[in-house]
């Protein structure tokens, strides 16, 4: 199965500098409107087997233009949540670099845990645990491969992203994962493989499912093409 992953659109708290988290009835804002009905005119035409959605205002708006194009109904899942960051929660940025955590943050993130909230290990096994269980059940539904979509928060996408590449939790500050973007990953039986991380433009027409009996490989191809 292939997950498409959507950051939730632009809202009023990413232009206020405020760290969000999980505060209640934060919304997208105009922009963020924008983006969530450009993001239904790029992937109605997808045969997109479900959609998946942290449970906050934020992401709700993001799918909603989709899923009512699609027939869909979104699942809420608390374990795609935002990050619980704690007392964190709800001030500006530019009061939270001057904290010494902000650095751990930065360059150790494996070993945050915020005051008052979670870390970011608990996190990344959280938010990959719902994605694999997910992506099975709609395999199982879909009778095979398919395309599925998560939206989701930034760091949580990026601990899904870093899981998927191997790579260690403490390199996920190295990606980027922008409002309204989709990343893209593709689960086989040994190993994830990325197609598109932090996309904003692309047509993704080419992921449609094979036709039956024309399986892809879990081999990664030689030379680096993109495996099918």
């Amino acid at each position: 199965m292939t997950v498409l992953l959507v950051r939730h659109g632009r809202s009023h708290a990413n232009t206020s500098g405020l760290l969000a988290g999980r505060t209640a009835g934060v919304s997208l804002d105009e922009r963020g409107q924008e983006q969530a009905l450009s993001l239904a005119g790029r992937l109605a035409s997808l045969p997109i087997r479900g959609i998946v959605c942290s449970p906050l205002l934020r992401c709700q708006q993001t799918v909603d233009p989709l899923a009512q194009k699609l027939g869909l109904e979104p699942l809420p899942d608390t374990r795609l949540l935002e990050v619980d960051y704690g007392e964190w929660t709800g001030k500006p940025l530019s009061e939270l670099v001057k904290e010494p955590l902000w650095a751990v943050v930065q360059q150790h993130p494996s070993a945050v845990v915020f005051p008052g909230g979670e870390s970011l290990a608990q996190v990344q096994s959280r938010a990959v645990a719902a994605i694999r269980e997910h992506d099975k059940r709609l395999a199982v539904t879909s009778g095979g491969d398919g395309l599925w979509l998560v939206c989701t928060h930034g760091d949580v996408i990026k601990s899904i992203v870093a899981d998927a590449l191997g790579l260690h939790l403490d390199g996920f500050q190295r990606i980027i994962v922008e409002p309204a973007s989709i990343s893209v990953v593709r689960y086989t039986e040994t190993r994830p493989f990325l197609h598109h991380l932090n996309d904003t433009g692309a047509d993704f027409a080419h992921l449609k499912p094979r036709e039956s009996g024309k399986e892809g490989t879990s081999d990664a191809v030689v030379g680096g093409d993109v495996p099918r």
